[in-house]
């Protein structure tokens, strides 16, 4: 055990000292010198061959029959017919083929080696006199409060509780830009302090933080393998066992004992093996680096064969940022506003928030309204007691549900406001309408332009799913581009229309924020989460956009196109190859040495193509002026 753990210590000396050897014998075979040419090939085949027969005996012990175990018998073979270059040859370009596969399958995980070299590994904690002391990161408990200075990391997930500055999240988004943060804001572990000092209460440390589920996530996805290495895994098992009989069958049948082990060579698959996952780790490491979370090669390429994206509307295709635009006040006396208030007050819904920043920026005072027995009535509304009055504040289901009338004024009021694209808000109180507010929410920048390239990479259709009204759907759809639209849905109705897209035959990815739509994530063909890491979208999401941007969504798609494609094209490579050496060897024009040597070199072509993927960028497509010019 020692003595192979020593080999495998010194594989790359071993090589060099093979080179050496066989440098030697050639200069012997220069100056005439038999002794010198066939002890150095003989010495050179014995020490190269050891690490090889150890990997092959190491591999038989598990039952596999690897690539090494047929060179080692084609080695011992060509040793035995006194063949000693050969032998010296392909024993040389197996280790160094080997030598060069691992720094260029290094650089594939270069993207992946850097993210995980970027968690922070100390932390400085404030204590309640207001003392500092510098500690692993592994000792910070969730609510200790650190400090950073500029320059610095930040250890934890947590809320600014003192402090600000512009901070570097790249490795959260993979924006370079700066973010500009204060008291009550929530910062990452990973992300780099560029000014300012910061104390900051920690909210989830250590593998819980964000940045240590991304980690987590992107190396586990390293692991999970595609249908094309699942399916070349599978090959492999009956491939090699089937060159080991078919060099039997040539050497019984032709008695040529050298053609048999050449046979060996030539067989050994191993830019059939390598091929499919150097390109999934190349292309995970991509994804990585630009801000996009792919979990595994099945993702990849299920992702790759999307045909149809189904989006929500609020947080994915808007920002999420509503505010009130409308406000029509039938009480006449702001009460109706007043008690909205405080009981949006308790809901952390987009558009409940929207209401209290109204009321906050119009000095509404709402402090002395007494609310009690709140309750939401999901896809509807909010029920509620307040001021001794029955409140039912929501959309204009609830309304129809509790038999509320609208007068012709507020019902041509409503249609004038969900006309212009916003969401309604209802307020009534014991039966009468006292109010009506419109809520926009502004759709993200460039999602027009971005629709139109994904639509160029391969997507067909395109659909809105919502639970808001079907005018305000509309008006958002018809900004936007978006083919089809599905308005006023419960979270169970979202998910029946996914079923139904993909009953139709349709490859579908669901894009939502991970939170309110993780059923619809899960059902979908692959669940895209729009988000900054939350726990919902990174757990339930086979995609996560770290920086919740349409341009990631391109890089993902382009992505999973690109890695499929160049999977297909590293396999073709790998089964030419075979193909071109066995014809060679029938005309007569390959041998042994010159067939290790075509084998190695198409291992490192497919290295080489896959390594193209690390730099990969996606292209925007090309829109005309007056195609931008709407909801941009």
């Amino acid at each position: 055990m020692k003595f192979q753990r020593y080999i495998n210590q010194h594989t790359n000396q071993i090589t060099l000292i093979t080179a050496i050897l066989i440098g030697v014998g050639l200069l012997g075979k220069v100056v005439d010198s038999d002794m010198i040419y066939t002890v150095s090939f003989i010495a050179a085949s014995i020490i190269s061959a050891v690490p090889i027969v150890l990997r092959a005996v190491s591999a038989l012990r598990f039952k596999t029959i690897s690539i090494e175990l047929l060179v080692s018998i084609a080695v011992i073979g060509a040793f035995i017919i006194g063949e000693y270059n050969e032998s010296a040859i392909v024993t040389f370009l197996f280790l160094f083929g080997t030598f060069l596969e691992d720094k260029t399958l290094a650089k594939t995980r270069h993207s992946i080696k850097d993210l995980t070299e970027m968690a922070p590994t100390t932390a400085m904690i404030v204590d309640d006199d207001g003392n500092t002391e510098e500690t692993d990161v592994d000792f910070v408990d969730v609510d200790d409060v650190v400090l950073v200075k500029a320059g610095g990391q930040i250890p934890v997930d947590g809320e600014i509780v003192d402090g600000s500055g512009h901070i570097n999240e790249a490795s959260i988004t993979g924006e370079s830009k700066l973010v500009t943060k204060g008291t009550g804001n929530q910062v990452f572990s990973g992300t780099i302090l560029d000014n300012g000092t910061l104390k900051v209460r920690a909210t989830k440390v250590g593998d819980d933080t964000t940045f240590g589920k991304i980690v987590e996530l992107v190396e586990d996805a390293q692991d999970t393998k595609s249908p094309a290495e699942k399916f070349i895994d599978k090959f492999a098992t009956y491939y090699t066992p089937a060159v080991l009989i078919i060099a039997l069958i040539v050497g019984l049948v032709t008695k040529d004992f050298r053609l048999a082990i050449t046979v060996l060579v030539l067989g050994c698959p191993g830019a059939l093996v390598i091929g499919a996952p150097v390109s999934n780790v190349a292309g995970i490491g991509n994804g990585a680096k630009n801000g996009v979370l792919i979990k595994g090669g099945e993702v990849m390429n299920t992702f790759a064969n999307v045909d149809t994206l189904v989006f929500d509307k609020t947080g994915t295709l808007t920002e999420g940022k509503t505010a009130v635009t409308q406000f029509k006040d039938y009480s006449r006396d702001q009460l109706a506003l007043r008690i909205a208030t405080a009981v949006e007050k308790q809901s952390d819904h987009p558009l409940a928030q929207a209401v209290v920043k109204f009321s906050g920026d119009h000095h509404i005072p709402f402090e002395d309204v007494q609310v009690a027995d709140a309750d939401t009535v999901k896809g509807r509304g909010v029920k509620a007691t307040a001021n001794g009055k029955n409140v039912l504040i929501g959309n204009l289901r609830m309304m129809n549900d509790e038999n509320v009338d609208l007068t012709s004024e507020q019902r041509q009021d409503l249609e004038n406001i969900q006309g212009e694209g916003s969401s309604t808000v209802i307020v009534a109180f014991d039966g009468q309408i006292q109010a009506i507010l419109g809520i926009s929410d502004v759709i993200r920048q460039g999602v027009k332009q971005s629709l139109a390239t994904l639509k160029s990479l391969g997507i067909k259709k395109t659909v809105m799913l919502t639970g808001d009204n079907l005018q305000t759907a509309n008006a958002v759809a018809e900004q936007i581009g978006i083919d089809e639209v599905h308005a006023e849905l419960l979270p169970e109705q979202k998910v029946e229309y996914v079923k139904q897209f993909q009953q139709e035959g349709h490859k579908v990815a669901f894009v939502g924020d991970g939170i309110n739509d993780s059923p619809s994530l899960v059902t979908a063909d692959i669940g895209i989460a729009m988000g900054s890491g939350t726990d919902v979208a990174v757990e339930t999401s086979d995609v996560v956009l770290m920086s919740s941007g349409f341009n990631e969504l391109i890089h993902a798609y382009g992505l999973s196109k690109k890695t499929v494609i160049n999977t297909k094209e590293n396999i073709f490579i790998a089964i030419a190859t075979v193909v071109a050496l066995l014809i060679g060897l029938i005309l007569g024009f390959i041998y042994m040495a010159s067939g290790m040597f075509v084998h190695e070199a198409s291992i490192l072509v497919v290295i080489f193509n896959a390594m193209r993927l690390i730099n990969y960028q996606p292209k925007a497509a090309k829109l005309d002026p007056d195609q931008l010019s709407v909801g941009e």
